[in-house]
């Protein structure tokens, strides 16, 4: 399994390949900046002799939910007290109605409050907390029964263990790869 921070960097690198093949494709994802957001194509198109690894970098951060490349990979790399944990855990299809929090003491409670079965866990959405079931961490093509979860204590803001919850990022990315 690929470490998350790499998945990144190999995607980073991909997207300046195609940049500089002037595909349209690429060049749209270059919307993601805040600088291009309201870019045209030609004004994409002439930003892109310009754009540089770093930009890359910080495009598929933002596409995985995070402010910063450097935010991302504090997250991706299991650094304690990591700012923001993008909303990699949060699907397009948004559709399904968790339990939100304002803060991980209220999200904690809940979760230590519902019953053991069917199991819980405890996801991040930017800043926010959300309390979500099974099938909801099937949708984002993760194993539900990922011993990683155990390990993490089915907890992703506080995890139990660093390097288990960079694990099922990587996951989580892989599940991505594609749609990005």
């Amino acid at each position: 399994m690929i470490d998350p921070v790499r998945e990144l960097k190999i995607r980073a690198e991909l997207l300046h390949k195609r940049l500089a093949s002037n595909d349209a494709q690429a060049l749209s994802r270059l919307r993601a900046l805040p600088e291009l957001v309201r870019a045209d194509e030609a004004a994409l198109t002439a930003a892109v002799p310009g754009i540089r690894r770093k930009h890359c970098l910080a495009v598929v951060a933002r596409e995985c939910g995070f402010s910063s490349w450097e935010r991302a990979r504090l997250a991706l790399a299991g650094e304690p007290g990591a700012p923001e944990l993008g909303t990699l855990l949060y699907g397009r299809d948004g559709g399904v109605l968790h339990h939100w929090f304002a803060t991980y003491d209220e999200a904690r409670a809940h979760l230590e409050a519902l019953p053991q079965a069917p199991r819980s866990y405890l996801l991040t959405y930017k800043r926010h907390f959300f309390v979500a079931d099974r099938a909801f961490v099937a949708s984002l093509g993760l194993d539900p029964d990922d011993p990683d979860w155990r390990a993490i204590g089915w907890d992703w803001a506080r995890p139990a263990d660093l390097a288990a919850r960079s694990r099922l990022y990587a996951k989580r990315l892989a599940a991505t790869r594609g749609t990005a």
